[in-house]
């Protein structure tokens, strides 16, 4: 993140700028977990990096009690992607729905990625 300030103090531009703050809210909310964690002993699971750890957890325990909704939330998952991917690709679609829907196609596309390693886990 420093180079990145250093670099923007130099020659500013939307993407770099976009950047820092990107990288700027993870931070806060790396440090918000470790708070979080420090005060009560338990994670929020809201950065990117851990939560998948919860949802992996939850999955894992799905797939050994009720292996058919496993399947069935898996399916809603993709079904999801393809739907979103769709919506992308609707030129009549609304541009402020489009951001949204990326932001949902990213959200579904990380779930089926936990899925896929839960089921490659044996």
């Amino acid at each position: 993140m420093q180079e990145i300030e250093e670099v923007i103090d130099d020659k500013p531009s939307k993407k770099r700028i976009a950047l820092a703050v990107e990288l700027r809210n993870r931070s806060l909310l790396a440090f918000e977990e470790l708070r979080h964690f420090n005060d009560t002993g338990l994670f929020k699971y809201k950065h990117p990096l851990i939560i998948h750890h919860s949802l992996r957890a939850e999955l894992v325990e799905l797939k050994k009690k009720d292996p058919d909704v496993f399947l069935d939330q898996y399916a809603n998952a993709r079904d999801n992607i393809k739907r979103y991917k769709s919506f992308l690709n609707n030129p009549k679609r609304d541009e402020s729905k489009k951001t949204l829907d990326r932001e949902n196609l990213k959200k579904h596309e990380a779930r089926a990625a936990v899925y896929r390693e839960v089921l490659q886990e044996e």
